[in-house]
């Protein structure tokens, strides 16, 4: 479990879960490291549907949603089967990774654990194209909102150069962090620690501070290193047979309860 201190309403919304929970982790602005003291709890994690909603014509639900307003706090959490879970990380899928490998750890088990051990085997060079496809949506949202009189919002381009640093330190280390603050230790680029304290300060919907053009050079940089960084990534092309294989018996074992998923 983690150190951090969460609201007791997260803890409720886990125990209210339908089924067994392998992990429930804190995705979102809390993750990234520039929640506002309104900033929306997202819970993220893994179920595990019974054989009786497995194995028959009536599947029970891949993905399972609970959501809650208490008029202090909004908080929603999604869920994917595991079977489904894991079939998204095997894709290069960065948000299934993320929530995964998060260190905001409400809800954790045994089956979490044995998960968490085999992600650095599932890792690719392709993963790349998850965060390159985010950075570049997030700038043409920007530029979108250059055409507007409001003009470009804080939010998106703190979303832009988080999913463009964490692809590039996914490539050069293997590991993944996404958290801004950690990866801006990295890339030094000092207009972010402004931008991630108007984030922090409830302005997230303000203009930026200087123009966006201000802005695009530091990202077309960071754009093109993530570009170039499968061709020198350590990172597989594929994920090897052997892997594939643990995952598969890790979904078996935690469907028939070998791997409990009891909190740690």
């Amino acid at each position: 479990m983690s150190d951090f201190t969460f609201p007791p309403q997260l803890t409720d919304a886990v125990q209210e879960h339908a089924y067994p929970l392998v992990f429930a982790t804190v995705s979102g602005a809390h993750l990234y490291g520039f929640p506002s003291a309104d900033s929306d709890w997202d819970l993220r994690g893994a179920h595990v549907l019974p054989l009786t909603e497995v194995l028959g014509l009536r599947e029970g639900p891949g993905t399972w949603s609970l959501e809650r307003d208490d008029g202090m706090m909004e908080l929603d959490l999604v869920t994917h089967d595991a079977r489904k879970f894991v079939g998204l990380l095997l894709k290069r899928n960065g948000y299934v990774l993320e929530q995964l490998l998060s260190p905001l750890v409400v809800h954790s088990s045994a089956a979490h654990a044995a998960l968490v051990a085999l992600a650095p085997a599932v890792l690719t060079r392709h993963h790349a194209g998850h965060y390159l496809g985010f950075t570049v949506n997030q700038w043409r949202l920007l530029e979108k909102e250059a055409a507007t009189p409001q003009g470009p919002r804080v939010k998106p381009l703190l979303y832009a150069f988080r999913t463009v640093l964490t692809g590039l330190h996914l490539l050069r280390t293997g590991e993944v962090e996404a958290n801004l603050g950690a990866l801006n230790a990295g890339a030094r680029l000092p207009f972010l620690e402004d931008l991630m304290a108007l984030k922090r300060s409830g302005r997230e919907a303000e203009p930026l501070p200087e123009p966006l053009e201000v802005y695009r050079a530091a990202h077309r940089k960071l754009l093109a290193e993530l570009e170039a960084a499968p061709l020198s990534t350590r990172l597989p092309d594929a994920v090897p047979d052997a892997p594939q294989r643990a995952v598969s018996d890790w979904v078996v074992q935690v469907r028939l309860g070998a791997l409990p998923v009891t909190a740690r």
